[in-house]
């Protein structure tokens, strides 16, 4: 298979007032086109800083990132900001709506950025939101919805300009369980129709639902696992 992520040796210090801290230890993955990977690892693991650097939302201190065969650990900040707006779909635990907006405006803004007609926007918008379940409020602000409807929306707005890559940092965190497998359903939904899909969590449970489980401890891989192909 295709990799759409190759990384090679990264390393991620952060220098301050105190002692060095070494976030990242030589990390080495590949993430093949069409995967579902979780990655798994408590608070201070590592596994948000390995996440910012594989969103291109970071550069390691060492080390190789390509993307899609690109490297990037030398890119501008525009250069990496294109390949975030284009080939890339964030999920955040926190959702990030904005709060004056409907569902469908929210879905709307970020391919504003794309340089699309506004009819091509509301037509990718539409299509996001009818994928998640959303198709009857799409006028609702997120003060008029619930949490998991409020993530629905934000998966809708991640996968609306269909990029190869959704990055799904803790999406079930502030859910509870009934709504938080409604967004796992979504996301296996995704996986099936050819997406690649990057879960980070520190939940065992949630990361079950992926076919491949990368265990992150101390800013190394401490254990990299296919499981049984997600339903």
């Amino acid at each position: 298979m295709e990799a759409l992520i190759e990384a090679h040796g990264l390393m991620k210090r952060y220098s301050g007032a105190g002692p060095e801290v070494c976030a990242l230890n030589g990390i080495d993955l590949t993430v093949t086109r069409g995967e579902f990977a979780a990655i798994v690892g408590r608070s201070g693991s590592g596994k948000s800083t390995l996440m910012n650097i594989l969103g291109c939302l970071d550069v390691p201190t060492e080390g190789s990132y390509l993307f899609d065969g690109q490297e990037t650990s030398h890119l501008t900040e525009t250069e990496l900001a294109e390949i975030r707006n284009r080939e890339i779909g964030f999920v955040f635990q926190g959702f990030n709506l904005i709060p004056n907006l409907d569902a469908l405006e929210n879905v709307e803004l970020p391919l504003l950025y794309r340089g699309l007609s506004r009819d091509e926007r509301r037509r990718l918008s539409l299509d996001a939101l009818e994928q998640v379940g959303l198709g009857e409020r799409i006028h609702h602000r997120p003060s008029q919805m619930s949490g998991g409807q409020q993530q629905r929306v934000a998966i809708a707005r991640a996968i609306a300009a269909r990029p190869p890559l959704i990055l799904a940092d803790e999406p079930t965190g502030n859910l509870d369980s009934q709504s938080g497998a409604a967004v796992m359903d979504i996301l296996k939904g995704l996986h099936r129709e050819g997406r690649t899909i990057l879960l980070i969590t520190h939940d065992d449970t949630i990361a079950a639902g992926a076919g491949r489980i990368i265990r992150i401890r101390d800013g190394r891989i401490a254990e990299d696992r296919a499981t049984r192909q997600p339903a």
